[in-house]
């Protein structure tokens, strides 16, 4: 039997993961699609990559939504969830009602903090892989994926009661799901993905936050500036420096143990982002332009209200946070009195 896995959410990062998986042998990669739909389910996904060149991956199945999925009657090993993580529009937990099986690994490659909760809340009996990555991908058209830079991916089980209390007996077995599908992407060439463990694997979120939650919101606030843009300049390099040390400070406090060493310091971060010259820009920018709901939530508003609920503030980052989230409640307002 095939090593059975869904992604939900084929964007471009979903797309770009999927069709690493499916060239393993012994597995059987579907998607779940939206807007891109009717151009997968003609042609697949075409994938350019500075590292894997051009190549087209077909998906053994095509959904056009959850239902389809369902129907299937496929006992799925593993639900790759990388859709946007929106907690303030959608619980996204509620898709996969009916998909999870009792072996069934749910795998969440999404930004942010707390971005697992309401998928253990609703199915308390899963095992959950938090994952997370630096891949730059974009979908430029309907199916075509353009693979810019980076495939570095890390994935950690998701045992919240070790923060704080002792192992439970399911532990061993959401670690093994989770170091299986390290080895699957590895097979697949993905060389640079590494499996955590649950404490490791949230202290790459933080680090990950103090990027994100600098960069995005800045980009946001001086319209749209591209990430080597900001690096580039003097005082937005101290802005954004003020932000992740913030950040860096404040996680090992929060988690109790330090950051490993290996971890990029906020000056290295800079100096990597000043060699970006391929034009990119952080993911709120690209969704603002597109007139978009941002990832707010999940990149600034549960940092600050997990550090504030353990006593401990971070007024760069609430800063940021109530400025470009009155900016997306004014350009949405602004949007609905057009349309009356």
């Amino acid at each position: 039997m095939p090593v059975e896995i869904l992604i939900v959410g084929a964007g471009a990062i979903g797309a770009f993961y999927a069709s690493r998986l499916a060239l393993v042998s012994g597995t059987s990669v579907s998607v779940i699609c939206r807007s891109n739909y009717n151009a997968v389910k003609a042609s697949g996904f075409h994938v350019t990559s500075p590292q894997y060149g051009d190549y087209t991956y077909v998906p053994a199945n095509t959904f056009a939504n959850p239902e389809e999925a369902k129907q299937s009657g496929i006992q799925w090993d593993y639900i790759v969830v990388s859709t946007k993580a929106l907690p303030d529009v959608s619980d996204d937990s509620t898709i996969l009602e009916g998909l999870v099986g009792d072996k069934t690994a749910i795998v969440l490659i999404q930004n942010g903090l707390g971005v697992e909760e309401p998928y253990a809340k609703r199915f308390p009996q899963a095992a959950i892989c938090s994952a997370v990555t630096i891949a730059t991908c974009a979908q430029p058209a309907h199916g075509q994926i353009k693979h810019n830079r980076w495939t570095r991916i890390n994935s950690g089980p998701y045992l919240p009661h070790l923060d704080t209390g002792g192992i439970k007996d399911s532990d061993t077995r959401v670690t093994e799901q989770n170091n299986a599908f390290i080895a699957l992407l590895k097979e697949g060439g993905i060389k640079d993905a590494e499996a955590y463990s649950h404490a490791k694997l949230q202290l790459v979120r933080w680090h990950k936050i103090a990027i994100n939650a600098s960069m995005n919101p800045s980009s946001v606030l001086t319209l749209c500036s591209t990430n080597n843009a900001m690096a580039s300049d003097p005082e937005l390099q101290l802005h954004l420096k003020g932000v992740m040390t913030e950040i860096l400070e404040t996680a090992p406090k929060i988690l109790g143990q330090p950051l490993p060493k290996e971890f990029a310091t906020p000056d290295k971060i800079i100096t990597s982002t000043q060699r970006n010259t391929s034009g990119s820009k952080p993911s709120m920018a690209i969704d603002w332009e597109s007139g978009k709901r941002m990832e707010i939530e999940v990149i600034l508003g549960n940092p600050i209200r997990i550090a504030r609920e353990r006593g401990f503030e971070m007024p760069r980052l609430q800063t940021l946070y109530a400025l470009v989230r009155m900016a997306q409640e004014v350009r949405d307002k602004s949007k609905t009195k057009s349309k009356l």
